[in-house]
C-alpha cells in the first residue's frame, strides 16, 4: 500500500526532551496523517485496512477524511 500526503514544511522539526511519550520514546510518524508531524498520534489506525500494490489519497491529508483510491502519486513541478 501507499498514500499520497501532501507537505507544505520546509525545514527540519527540531526534537527535544519534551516530545518523549510516559515510556521515554519519541515515535515518529511514518504514515504522512498524523496531526502532530512529525510526531505519530495514532493516525496509522486508519490504514490498516489498505491493500499491497494500492494507492491511497485520504481527503484532506486527515485519518478522518474519506480515503480513496487513485491511480498513482501525483508530482508538481517546484
Amino acid at each position: 500500500m501507499a498514500r499520497e500526503v501532501t507537505h507544505e514544511e520546509r525545514g527540519p522539526t527540531i526534537l527535544d526532551d519534551d516530545d518523549k511519550g510516559d515510556d521515554g520514546l519519541i515515535y515518529v510518524c511514518r504514515c504522512g496523517l498524523s496531526d502532530s508531524q512529525p510526531l505519530c498520534d495514532g493516525s496509522h489506525r486508519a490504514t490498516a485496512d489498505e491493500e499491497d500494490g494500492v494507492v491511497y489519497k485520504y481527503e484532506d491529508d486527515d485519518a478522518d477524511g474519506e480515503r480513496r483510491e487513485v491511480d498513482g502519486i501525483a508530482f508538481e513541478d517546484a
